[in-house]
């Protein structure tokens, strides 16, 4: 870097000498290179104090020019006072890389975010609404939202057919007669923490395959997207959710449990997978029945049908006067939706096949 920086600084300096009278400093055209440093030095001084060298100096920009700036012989030369005032002058008046990368405080929307500008060019996108109005969610672009198909069969169920499917229903039921106990009428609360369980198995699903795939060479046939769809689908109930309940601090520390239930859908998971998507098919129909109650209860007066949160009206493109009982109706869609993916995946590996042998539910909400 200095030698080419150095090899610059001589053809720059040569060019002002020839221009300004200065050739007798580079008469021999077999000089040493060290006198030519030492030449250039004072060639360069005395340039800069006729303000003659620095606006050449001038049309480098960027990362290179600071660099440049910061060691080049120049600055360690301008030792006059005229330099000295120079340079505090362009250092009060021009912004250093430092200041540059600072992090700015921008308002958008209704949000703070910060943004970092720095050297790698990650700049964030600006996206914009079909009203021209700014997009204010970082958890989720404008691509990602859609209109949720409610006109989904919400009474299926699949019925047990073998002690596996047995093992898998009561398990889920243990599980809901808990949550009856903890949470009982709370709907509000209680969705929100079933959202927490519920976006495990996508993630553990996807993950698992995506290392399969890894390690056999061979695609998945479109099911990790798909489950990872799953996943991300489920965290945005729970964005939701957390708009509506508010948890206190220890409805919060209850997500420590989802740590104990990852850990063991992972293993069951790795010992079956049919098991596995089983499992999550009967706790959909569960999550389903539990959005069902909650509409019962708006529907009764005895929770308060208020106006539905910003971030689920843009996320499913609802109504601007959407109302909480909207939000219900197309979060009980969502997961009627993940019932049958779940269930239909149980079905491939019973068959005998693994799920690259069928095609993935991929946008399947």
């Amino acid at each position: 870097m200095r030698g080419r920086v150095g090899s610059l600084l001589v053809r720059e300096a040569m060019r002002q000498a020839t221009r300004y009278g200065g050739q007798r400093a580079f008469s021999s055209q077999r000089m040493n290179i060290h006198h030519a440093n030492s030449v250039l030095v004072k060639t360069a001084v005395d340039l800069v104090n006729c303000n003659l060298l620095a606006p050449s100096l001038s049309l480098s920009s960027g990362r290179f020019a600071d660099e440049t700036r910061a060691w080049s012989p120049f600055v360690h030369q301008m030792s006059t006072a005229a330099a000295e005032k120079k340079s505090e002058e362009e250092m009060s008046t021009t912004p250093s890389p430092v200041t540059e990368n600072m992090k700015k405080e921008t308002t958008v929307g209704s949000e703070n975010r910060t943004e970092i500008s720095n050297y790698w060019g990650v700049a964030p996108k600006v996206h914009v609404k079909e009203d021209r109005t700014p997009w204010k969610w970082p958890c989720f672009t404008l691509h990602e939202t859609y209109y949720a198909d409610v006109k989904i069969d919400l009474e299926k169920h699949h019925p047990r057919k073998s002690i596996s499917d047995s093992i898998a229903y009561w398990g889920v039921k243990s599980m809901r007669i808990r949550a009856d106990l903890f949470f009982q009428k709370r709907y509000t609360h209680r969705v929100m923490m079933l959202q927490t369980i519920a976006a495990v198995p996508g993630m553990v699903g996807g993950m698992l395959l995506h290392c399969k795939s890894l390690r056999r060479f061979e695609t998945s046939g479109g099911w990790i997207k798909a489950l990872l769809e799953e996943a991300e689908n489920e965290r945005m109930h729970l964005m939701t959710w957390m708009e509506v309940a508010q948890p206190k601090w220890w409805e919060r520390a209850l997500v420590f449990a989802v740590g104990t239930f990852f850990n063991a859908y992972f293993l069951l998971y790795l010992a079956s997978p049919r098991l596995a998507h089983r499992v999550t098919g009967y706790l959909e129909e569960e999550v389903v029945w539990s959005d069902t109650q909650f509409l019962k209860e708006i529907d009764a007066g005895r929770i308060p049908n208020g106006p539905g949160p910003a971030i689920a009206i843009d996320y499913w493109r609802l109504p601007k006067n959407a109302t909480l009982r909207d939000v219900v109706e197309v979060v009980r869609a969502d997961e009627a939706h993940h019932r049958d993916v779940n269930h239909f995946a149980a079905d491939i590996h019973e068959g005998g096949k693994e799920l690259r042998e069928a095609h993935a539910p991929i946008g399947y909400h």
